[in-house]
């Protein structure tokens, strides 16, 4: 199928001006100044002057669903196709997280390859929040380099109650595996570090970039905004060249909200291809009293994200500026070479937004998801 979209505004996420764009199978062919004549079947959609922008990467998703800490019953079940593409989401990122003894790597490569099935590009780590970390092959190392989808390890607890309160040692030889899969393989092999509300905070990753040799690349900490302390912790390191992840969350005054924590960021000098944001979608957003018993429970989506991409917006924010963390920052994160951009030779994963700015289509490896705020394609079960 060859689709063209006539007339759109393009943000790459660098912005283009009103260009042509061509879609054939799930890549895109061409992106000209003017109408090209195709000379074979396809379809057009006119995006009449409005902003088509790359799909949304969303790095930190609990695919098999999360939660689990109030018993049983509070175990999310796992997030259907239509709750990513729906909020813009064309690439997902998935994670097991407190909940890795009755979820399991085997689980989640599984729900990867489900998506996949159903026209998604999805991913996933090894591990979970504990040690030793669930693994598929018994190693690390062996996940990454083995089993095509899984691009790194996490997401690793640390200051959190949560943890198995991992000495320094025990994160550099994690932190080791995952470098070195990613030199044997070229994928991101990371160490996704969860970010509890500890006041260690994030003073064992200072330290690990203090001793050993392992590049500052490999450690990426995400709920950074949970605790301002974190916040600034954060942007220090990404001085030192981590990458660094914003929650979709709200924090309830304790810590930045997720739009705020993008301005606070972008208001410094720091380096803007550092920062990320993620919706933790499928994962359970618990408040611990002091003794940590459980107060509440509230849980996550990839909507939430979009949320804050039109907050942003809406706030008066320049589209240049603030899509790379939705995007293209991702997918260098992840070293994903083909996603979170609009050009050439790309993956037609496509947003086009309405003259407010808000996602009317949803385009994933060159099919349409949803049309005029339609949902068109839905999971096996939904």
């Amino acid at each position: 199928m060859i689709t063209l979209i006539k007339n759109a505004n393009v943000y790459a996420p660098t912005h283009l001006g009103l260009k042509h764009v061509v879609v054939a199978h799930s890549s895109i062919i061409s992106i000209t100044d003017s109408c090209p004549d195709i000379g074979l079947e396809h379809q057009v959609v006119d995006a009449q002057g409005c902003a088509l922008i790359p799909g949304f990467v969303d790095g930190h998703t609990h695919l098999t669903g999360g939660g689990g800490e109030a018993g049983f019953s509070t175990r999310v079940p796992p997030v259907p196709l239509s709750k990513f593409t729906s909020a813009g989401v064309t690439t997902a990122v998935g994670l097991l997280g407190t909940d890795d003894i009755t979820r399991s790597t085997e689980s989640l490569v599984a729900q990867v390859y489900a998506l996949r099935e159903e026209g998604f590009s999805a991913y996933c780590y090894t591990g979970g929040y504990h040690l030793p970390p669930t693994t598929l092959t018994g190693s690390v190392q062996r996940d990454i380099v083995f089993i095509e989808p899984v691009i790194g390890v996490g997401e690793l607890a640390i200051s959190d109650h949560r943890s198995s309160q991992p000495t320094l040692n025990e994160l550099l030889k994690i932190a080791s595996q995952a470098h070195v899969a990613r030199l044997m393989t070229g994928k991101a092999g990371m160490l996704h570090l969860h970010l509890g509300d500890g006041a260690s905070g994030l003073s064992m990753v200072r330290d690990a970039l203090e001793h050993a040799e392992i590049p500052p690349r490999t450690y990426n900490p995400t709920h950074i905004n949970r605790q301002k302390f974190l916040f600034e912790e954060a942007c220090d390191l990404a001085k030192k060249g981590c990458w660094v992840d914003v929650t979709a969350f709200e924090t309830d005054g304790v810590g930045y909200e997720p739009a705020e924590a993008l301005l606070r960021y972008m208001g410094q000098d720091l380096p803007q291809d550092k920062l990320t944001i993620s919706s933790d979608g499928g994962g359970c957003l618990p408040d611990f009293h002091a003794d940590g018993s459980l107060k509440k429970m509230a849980f996550a989506a990839s909507q939430s994200m979009t949320n804050v991409f039109y907050e942003l917006l809406d706030h008066g924010e320049n589209m240049t500026a603030i899509l790379p963390f939705f995007t293209l920052n991702v997918a260098q994160l992840m070293n994903f070479h083909k996603k979170g951009r609009i050009e050439v030779g790309a993956n037609a994963d496509i947003l086009i937004l309405d003259k407010h700015n808000k996602i009317d289509h949803v385009m994933a490896m060159g099919q349409w998801h949803v049309k005029h705020k339609q949902q068109l394609l839905k999971g096996t079960f939904e």
